[in-house]
C-alpha cells in the first residue's frame, strides 16, 4: 500500500501527481497486465531472443 504524506497547506494535485510518479516506479498495473494471459516461458525466451536481435540490428547500423 502506497502511503502520500499530505503536507499543511500543499496543494492536492500536487501530492496526486506524486502518488502518480510513486504508483508508476512500483509496476504494478505492468505486473497485473502480464498475469492477466500466461505466455509459456518458450515463448517469453523467443521474444526475448528477437528483442536483442533487433536492438543489435540497430546498433549495427548505427556503426555504419
Amino acid at each position: 500500500m502506497l502511503i502520500i504524506p499530505v503536507k499543511d497547506g500543499e496543494n492536492i494535485d500536487r501530492a496526486l501527481k506524486r502518488f502518480k510518479r510513486k504508483f508508476d516506479k512500483t509496476g504494478t498495473m505492468r505486473q497485473l497486465r502480464d498475469r492477466q494471459q500466461f505466455t509459456k516461458p518458450s515463448v517469453k525466451r523467443r521474444k526475448q531472443i528477437q528483442k536483442a536481435q533487433y536492438i543489435q540490428h540497430l546498433r549495427d547500423q548505427e556503426e555504419i
